[in-house]
C-alpha cells in the first residue's frame, strides 16, 4: 500500500472542502463549528512517516498531532500503529476523516478493531475516533481501511514533559520493525541463592530467523519492572546516571561515566550503574536464553527485565518482567577473642564475606590492635549491637574504646579487594602489656641519591624514645619484579621468613629527643647497576616485629 502523494501536497483545507461537498446534508451551526475545529487540528498536524519509527516529544498538557493518508485502490487495506511510552502514562487516540458515500456518521464496513468510539458519531460529523488508550504500556492498533481516508493521531501527556516512539506501517506482512516475542513471554526464575538468581525465558522466533542481528539484554534493578527499553533508559537517566544510547549498542565502544563499572567476561558485557536509588545492571548475552545473575546482595528484592533487541534497527521488545528476593545471609561463624591473645585472620577477597570475632569485656576500657599484613581490609566494630567504629585499616592501628563491664564487642573484617588479605588482631584491657613496640612517626625508609655508589647505598629510618632492636635485610631483584615484590609483601612476617644470606646487620638505638631519633646505615658490597630491596624490622619488648615499608634502590652503573 502506497501513500497518496497527491493528498500530501494538496492543501488540507481544500481537501476538507472537497470531501464536505459529498455529504448528503449540510452541517448545522454546531456541526460547522466542530468541522472548523477538526479542520484546524488537521491543518496543524505533522506527517507521520510510513515504515519508520518516529520519536515524539510531548510537553505537559499540550497535545501533539500527526496524520497519514491511506490511498484508495485495495479492498480492506491493512495498517498498524505501535506506540511506546518512554516514561509516564500518556493518552493517545486515532481519528479518521473519510469521504463517506452516505451520511457522515454512518458506520463503514471497513471499520473494526474499535476500542472506544467517540460519542460524536451519534451526530453528523466529519471525524470519528476509532481508537483511544491511556497508560504506559506498549500498544499496537491493527486496522483495515476500505476507502481513501485521512487519519489523525493525537498524543497528550498530563503528568510532565516526556517522549514516546511511534511506528506506522502499511506493509503488515514484511514490515516487522520490532523483534517478535514468543507465545509465552514470561521470565521464569529457576533458582534463588544468597547472592545469585538464575533466570530463563523462551526463545524469540526472531532469533531463529535472524540469529546474527538479534540478542537478548537483561536489566536488573531494585525499584520496579519496565515495560519497554526506552522507559528503562529514561528512568535511569532521570536518577542521575548516563547510559549508552541503548542496550542494543552496548557492545560498541563508548566512554563510561564515573558512576559506571564495565565487566567483560565470556563474551558478555555487563554495565553496572551506581546511584542513590540503588544499583542498575545491564547484561547482553547474545542469543542465550538463560542467565545466572551474580554478586547480588543477600535479602534484597530485585526486578528482572529481558529485552529482545534488533542490532540493525535498534528496535526492541520487552518480555514480561519478573522479580525475586535473594536469600538471607546465614549467620557467620564467630570466633572468640581472648585477653592478650593474637589471632591471624586470612580473608578470601573473591567471596567478600565478613569474618567475625567476639570479645566480652572484663574491664571498662578495651584496647584493640590491628596489624594489616596483606591487601586491604575494612573493620566494623559494634558494642551490644551498636556501631562504635568502622574504617579501612592501614599498617598498624590501635583503637581504644570505653564501655561497661561485660559489654559484648563484635569485630567484623572484610577484604576490600579481590585478592586475599590478612590481618593480626588482639583485644585486651587498656592496661595490658602492649603487643607491639612503640612506633615512630612513620615507617618509611629513605635513601640518599647523592650517597649512592656503584658498590654501596645509604639508607635512613626513624626511631623512638624507647630503646629497641632494628634489623636490616637486603635482597637483589630484577626490574620487572619490583611491583610484584612490593605488592605481595607480607607486612606481618618477621625475619624468620628471610634467607640468612639476606641479613645485613642488627642494632639498638633510641633518642629521648624525637627530632634526633634518626639512624643511618651504609650497606656495602653491592653490585653496580643492580636493584636491591631493603627491609628494616623493629622489635619491641614482646618480641613481635614490625616491618618498615620496603625500599627499592639501584646502585650506580658507572662511578
Amino acid at each position: 500500500l502506497k501513500m497518496s502523494w497527491f493528498w500530501f501536497y494538496l492543501p488540507l483545507h481544500l481537501l476538507m472542502a472537497t470531501c464536505l461537498c459529498h455529504s448528503i446534508k449540510a452541517p448545522t451551526t454546531s456541526s460547522q463549528q466542530s468541522f472548523k475545529t477538526d479542520l484546524f487540528n488537521f491543518y496543524h498536524s505533522l506527517i507521520l512517516a510510513d515504515g519508520k519509527e518516529t520519536t515524539v516529544h510531548l510537553l505537559k498538557d499540550i497535545p501533539k498531532r500527526y496524520y497519514f493518508v491511506l490511498e484508495e485502490g485495495r479492498v480492506l487495506a491493512p495498517f498498524s500503529i505501535t506506540v511506546t511510552p518512554c516514561d509516564v502514562p500518556i493518552e493517545w487516540s486515532i481519528l479518521v476523516y473519510k469521504s463517506p458515500p452516505g451520511f457522515p456518521g454512518k458506520a463503514t464496513p471497513g471499520d473494526h478493531d474499535t476500542q472506544e468510539v467517540s460519542k460524536s458519531q451519534k451526530a453528523p460529523s466529519m471525524v470519528s475516533t476509532i481508537f483511544s488508550y491511556k497508560g504506559n504500556s506498549v500498544e499496537t492498533y491493527m486496522g483495515l481501511s476500505a476507502h481513501s481516508a485521512l487519519y489523525l493521531l493525537e498524543f497528550l501527556s498530563t503528568e510532565r514533559d516526556t517522549h514516546i516512539t511511534v511506528y506506522l506501517t502499511t506493509d503488515t506482512m514484511s514490515g516487522h520493525l520490532y523483534p517478535e516475542l514468543p507465545t509465552d513471554p514470561r521470565i521464569d526464575v529457576i533458582s534463588v541463592g544468597h547472592t545469585t538468581v538464575t533466570l530463563t525465558w523462551k526463545h524469540s522466533p526472531s532469533v531463529l530467523q535472524h540469529r546474527e542481528s538479534i540478542q537478548y539484554c537483561l536489566l536488573v534493578n531494585e525499584k520496579h519492572n519496565y515495560k519497554s527499553l526506552c522507559a528503562a533508559e529514561t528512568a535511569i537517566r532521570s536518577s542521575g546516571m548516563k547510559l549508552p544510547p541503548t542496550l542494543a549498542l552496548s557492545l560498541s565502544p563508548y566512554l563510561l561515566e564515573p558512576q559506571q563499572v564495565m565487566i567483560l567476561s565470556n563474551s558478555e558485557l555487563s554495565i553496572i550503574n551506581k546511584a542513590s536509588s540503588g544499583e542498575v545492571r545491564q547484561v547482553c548475552m547474545g542469543t542465550r536464553n538463560s542467565y545466572t545473575v551474580p554478586n547480588l546482595s543477600p535479602s534484597t528484592q530485585y526486578y528482572f527485565d529481558v529485552f529482545i533487541v534488533n542490532l540493525l534497527t535498534n528496535a526492541s521488545a520487552a518480555y514480561t518482567g519478573t522479580f525475586a528476593r535473594t536469600l538471607e545471609e546465614p549467620e557467620p561463624k564467630v570466633t572468640e577473642l581472648k585477653d592478650g591473645k593474637v589471632i591471624h585472620v586470612v580473608l578470601d577477597g573473591k567471596k567478600q564475606k565478613f569474618y567475625s570475632l567476639q570479645y566480652q569485656a572484663r574491664h571498662k576500657k578495651i584496647h584493640f590492635t590491628f596489624q594489616l599484613c596483606q591487601g586491604q581490609i575494612r573493620v566494623h566494630i559494634t558494642r551490644n549491637g551498636k556501631t562504635v567504629a568502622s574504617e579501612n585499616l592501614s599498617g598498624l592501628r590501635y583503637l581504644s574504646l570505653k564501655g561497661k563491664l561485660l559489654d559484648t564487642y563484635l569485630v567484623q573484617l572484610r577484604s576490600t579487594e579481590e585478592s586475599n588479605s590478612s590481618v593480626k588482631v588482639q583485644a585486651s584491657p587498656h592496661f595490658h602489656k602492649p603487643l607491639f613496640p612503640l612506633l615512630p612517626e612513620n615507617l618509611k625508609i629513605k635513601s640518599f641519591s647523592k650517597l649512592r655508589t656503584c658498590r654501596s647505598v645509604t639508607i635512613a629510618w626513624l626511631g623512638t624514645q624507647e630503646e629497641s632492636k632494628y634489623c636490616v635485610y637486603r635482597k637483589r631483584i630484577e626490574e620487572d619484579q619490583i611491583w610484584r615484590e612490593l605488592q605481595s609483601a607480607d607486612r606481618c612476617s618477621g625475619p624468620e621468613s628471610r634467607h640468612k644470606s639476606e641479613k645485613v646487620l642488627c642494632k639498638y638505638f633510641y633518642d629521648l629527643n624525637l627530632q634526633r631519633a634518626v639512624t643511618t646505615e651504609t650497606i656495602k658490597g653491592l653490585e653496580a647497576g643492580t636493584f636491591y630491596l631493603f627491609d628494616v624490622y623493629l622489635f619491641g619488648p614482646s618480641g613481635i616485629p614490625v616491618r618498615y615499608h620496603s625500599k627499592v634502590v639501584k646502585t650506580r652503573k658507572k662511578c
